[in-house]
């Protein structure tokens, strides 16, 4: 009996220390969703840059950045997009939100060539945000073997290649002057689920961006640069979303 009531009580206390830290989670989220005092992202800079601007969620972002009194360095591949998205910004906040564009086909660059294209686009401005957000997956899903050798590299290059020279690119300036924040743009086939058939290049690369994300964050913390992986879970879609 007293080894059976043992048992029963260390089950117990586990028990309440497992509900005890999933209550203490769950009142964190609540905190940070609706408690927390929205943080003003112009205290890590002047200046957010976000990949894949011109469409979806980087469209999305650019306007919304705007709207809090960011100025943007746009970066896609398709000159006319950005100047259209530069133009719809200009029209709605006028002089107050300053655009820069740089054209760069992420999926044709080596990493050295997007690291100086951004520097160059950034030097001598205040960029507080980076958000890499451009990506590019299967046009439906398929086996592993079906995938093209052309659309295979161009994952690789926009998914994992560019989200870490863009990094590289802005994260020196920062670190010059101890604050900044870098969102990735992640998955939910990363976090919610153990593997993900048929999509498994583009799930890897996500999975890729999630450690990186929690890696260097862990690196630069005391640097006063935030680092975020933001999971997202979205339809599948054929179009192309490295624009």
């Amino acid at each position: 009996m007293v080894l059976a009531d043992f048992l029963i009580a260390t089950a117990a206390i586990l028990g309440f220390i497992s509900l005890f830290k999933n209550l203490l989670a769950f009142a964190r989220w609540l905190h940070a969703a609706f408690l927390r005092k929205p943080k003003d992202l112009r205290d890590y800079g002047s200046w957010a840059v976000v990949t894949g601007a011109t469409d979806g969620i980087g469209k999305a972002l650019v306007f919304e950045l705007a709207s809090k009194g960011l100025n943007l360095v746009l970066v896609g591949r398709n000159p006319s997009k950005l100047e259209a998205t530069s133009r719809e910004l200009s029209d709605r906040f006028g002089a107050t939100t300053e655009v820069k564009t740089v054209v760069a086909d992420l999926a044709k660059l080596s990493g050295e060539e997007i690291a100086a294209a951004i520097a160059g686009a950034t030097e001598g401005i205040d960029v507080g945000l980076l958000v890499n957000n451009a990506g590019l997956s299967y046009p439906y899903a398929m086996y592993f073997h079906e995938v093209d050798r052309e659309l295979m590299e161009s994952i690789l290059r926009v998914n994992l290649n560019a989200a870490v020279w863009v990094t590289k690119g802005v994260i020196d300036g920062m670190l010059k002057k101890k604050r900044g924040a870098i969102v990735n743009m992640g998955s939910g086939s990363a976090l919610y689920i153990s593997s993900f058939p048929l999509m498994a290049l583009y799930a890897s690369t996500k999975a890729f961006l999630a450690t990186f994300s929690r890696s260097i964050s862990l690196e630069y913390e005391r640097q006063g640069i935030d680092v975020q992986c933001q999971v997202h879970v979205q339809e599948i879609k054929k179009k192309k979303s490295r624009d």
